[in-house]
């Protein structure tokens, strides 16, 4: 068999070892190791890669972002932050038709940006919010959907795990990528909103009412959010204004809320220990699924498998829509079967190769040149009037520059190298924000979405089939939000350009 097939089958295998239970990163490692075995027909490049992976991925700055975040989430949760959130939430919206169950979104978008992880943020709030919806009356398959679905939000606002993995396996800038994230996660949380009022309304038993919280009381809570908005300011503004990186941004955050669980009174030197435990029992199991993943994409890399599959789907003239759909319908359905980490350390090295070869178009070389001109102008910089008049007329008209047309005008030229560049580089961003909203799907898409299974411990109570018909509702958002940025690349990029 040659390499090219070993690479092919490969994929097939490693499936039927998830869905066996093996661990994910065991069975990465596994097919790393011993495809590379069978393709050079000796021991030496697979122990020699062992080696050298496990060195280089475990001293990494920029994995070091992870247990920062990590551990950022654990001292948010002892210092009392989520109970803040919702609490300020709730006095807002509480009064309103399924108002509490909109608090509930509102306080896991908060948290999400100060946590990063998805189950963190679905545990934490269920703790906090499921007994007032119960209190005030709102049935258990909608309470649990609702938390199930806010908690989603955890990897989708900045920061997110998730995304500082799909960095780093893309080789993109993590700052930019949490800049992208912004405005779908926003997004994410009014679609949220829109569906309870929708479902509250078609089920006016599912939800009760509670009273009207006076404006005093209801801006003493937002002033009790302080912390969050502090932290989040801290660590997202910071690494914006160039102040740290996102390692240090992450390890600003992870301090601060520390600090603030101290000063509170909640820190104890048990709930501190059990905190770094945690973080370190977490941070292993992905920095293992990680190093699996390295090996078994230097296999794939060995075999060209993701080369020769993306020129295949390049020579079949596929438009690049429909490449991008297949591929969103596939994360689809394996988010029904597997975890959103597995999904993409799995799958990215395969999908990005055929990705960065199609041309969305989302960027042209005149906008580029365009630009770059109008910061020329901006920037103060002497331009002949007749020749910037001369280049002015020629974009206006859709005529690309040349280099020596823009050295003339004292410039730096944006060459069509530049444009395929620039334009990789935004597919990477767009794709990434895409694919991370669709394992997020996965996470409340039965029947193995992690984030049912955790509320459904925490609230026992609940049939698992109620929660199912609930959340329905909060995935069909979803799916009508990842249309929309499908369609509308510029939602996502904007922030960008």
């Amino acid at each position: 068999m040659s390499a090219l097939e070993l690479g092919f089958w490969s994929f097939p295998i490693l499936l039927v070892l998830i869905f066996l239970r093996a661990p994910i990163g065991v069975a990465m490692f596994t097919m790393g190791v011993g495809g590379l075995w069978l393709a050079t027909d000796s021991p030496n490049m697979a122990m020699n890669l062992l080696k050298a992976e496990s060195y280089s991925t475990f001293s990494s700055y920029s994995l070091s972002i992870i247990p920062m975040f990590l551990l950022m989430g654990q001292f948010a949760t002892l210092s009392g932050m989520s109970s803040a959130l919702f609490t300020a939430a709730s006095g807002w919206l509480g009064h309103r038709k399924g108002g509490v169950a909109m608090a509930s979104v509102g306080a896991c978008a908060g948290f999400g940006a100060i946590c990063g992880s998805s189950l963190a943020t679905a545990a934490t709030m269920s703790r906090v919010a499921l007994p007032e919806l119960k209190r005030y009356g709102y049935s258990g398959g909608f309470s649990t959907a609702t938390l199930a679905a806010g908690g989603t939000l955890g990897i989708l606002i900045p920061p997110s795990v998730i995304l500082v993995i799909y960095a780093i396996l893309t080789e993109q800038n993590i700052a930019s990528l949490f800049l992208a994230a912004f405005v779908p996660g926003i997004l994410a949380a009014i679609g949220y909103m829109i569906v309870i009022a929708v479902y509250v309304r078609l089920n006016p038993d599912s939800a009760g009412l509670r009273d009207r919280v006076p404006y005093g009381e209801r801006f003493r809570a937002l002033a009790e959010i302080w912390p969050v908005i502090v932290v989040f300011g801290l660590v997202v503004g910071g690494i914006y204004a160039g102040w740290f990186t996102p390692t240090e941004g992450a390890a600003v955050g992870a301090a601060g809320t520390g600090l603030l669980a101290l000063v509170k009174g909640k820190m104890t030197w048990a709930l501190f220990k059990e905190a770094i435990l945690t973080t370190a029992v977490s941070s292993a199991m992905i920095f293992f699924i990680v190093l699996g993943a390295k090996l078994y994409n230097s296999f794939l890399a060995l075999t060209q498998m993701p080369q020769e599959l993306s020129q295949f789907v390049v020579n079949q003239g596929y438009a690049p829509l429909t490449v991008l759909i297949l591929i969103l319908v596939f994360y689809l359905i394996m988010g029904c079967l597997m975890d959103s980490l597995s999904m993409i350390l799995l799958t990215i090295p395969i999908f990005w190769p055929v990705m960065a070869q199609m041309d969305f178009g989302l960027i042209s070389l005149i906008d580029m040149q365009a630009a770059r001109l109008a910061e020329g102008i901006a920037a103060g910089i002497a331009m002949a009037p007749d020749l910037l008049a001369q280049a002015q007329a020629k974009l206006a008209e859709g005529v690309a520059l040349t280099r020596d047309e823009f050295r003339e005008l004292g410039l730096r030229p944006v060459t069509e190298a530049m444009h395929a560049d620039f334009n990789t580089t935004l597919t990477a961003i767009w794709f990434g924000i895409l694919v991370l909203i669709v394992v997020e799907v996965g996470l409340i898409t039965p029947p193995v979405g992690m984030n049912l299974f955790i509320i459904n411990a925490i609230d026992r109570s609940t049939p698992m089939s109620a929660t199912y018909r609930a959340v329905l509702w909060f995935v069909t958002s979803d799916l009508i939000r990842v249309v929309i940025l499908v369609a509308f690349p510029s939602i996502t990029l904007f922030l960008l350009r």
